[in-house]
């Protein structure tokens, strides 16, 4: 009775007959039923169609108390939220890639990745460039600026690498048993999003500046 009771009935209900309940309580007994049987995987598809508010709730609740791994598909963005800690988008063109937490995280990391792209210099390639006469270059790095632009290619290779690593464990579901270390992890990798913005930035700027342009 006390297990019935987690899922919002109250004892006289739990003794009706199924025929009688409500379709919310149906759903929360199709619940019950679930969480009974055990899994370390659940997949579900559009767990929210169809429930109450507070049916919506017990479910949220559920299964961020979940110890095993949670497939979802939903177009809930505020269930996805609530509950997800990594998200597996279609990119087009038969493409998967993995972002780190809910929907609206999602959002936020391709709209950086997108800031990144369109501030990223291009690629040098292996032949060298010409120098441009020193006539034409209206202003020149100080020593500090040149030691700087030099450093850092390696600086945003470091922080690229840093960022696979921090991606490889935070693909594995396990992680996030431990919600400490996991939590800091995508601090982490935040944080190297916002740093490898900001040095191609100053990348950008320096270039331009050695190159004599305006900036």
């Amino acid at each position: 009775m006390s297990y019935l009771e987690d899922f919002l009935f109250h004892p006289a209900r739990a003794q009706s007959p199924v025929s009688s309940l409500s379709g919310g309580e149906r759903n929360r007994l199709l619940l019950a039923k679930l969480f009974t049987r055990p899994a370390n995987i659940l997949v579900l598809d559009e767990p929210t169609n169809d429930l109450d508010i507070d049916t919506q709730e017990l479910l949220e609740d559920l299964l961020r108390d979940y110890q095993g791994t949670v497939f979802l598909v939903s177009h809930d963005r505020m269930f996805l939220d609530n509950v997800i800690t990594q998200s597996i988008v279609f990119e087009g063109q038969g493409r998967l890639k993995e972002y780190i937490g809910g929907y609206q995280d999602y959002i936020d990391a391709k709209s950086r990745e997108e800031k990144i792209q369109t501030t990223s210099p291009p690629k040098t390639t292996a032949e060298p460039e010409k120098a441009k006469p020193k006539a034409n270059r209206t202003v020149k790095l100080s020593y500090k600026e040149q030691r700087e632009l030099d450093a850092l290619p390696d600086e945003i290779a470091a922080l690229e690498t840093e960022q696979a690593a921090i991606n490889v464990q935070l693909s594995d579901p396990e992680i996030f048993k431990d919600y400490e270390k996991a939590g800091a992890l995508q601090n982490r990798a935040e944080e190297i999003e916002t740093l490898l913005l900001e040095k191609l930035e100053r990348w950008e700027l320096l270039e331009a500046k050695q190159n004599g342009e305006a900036v």
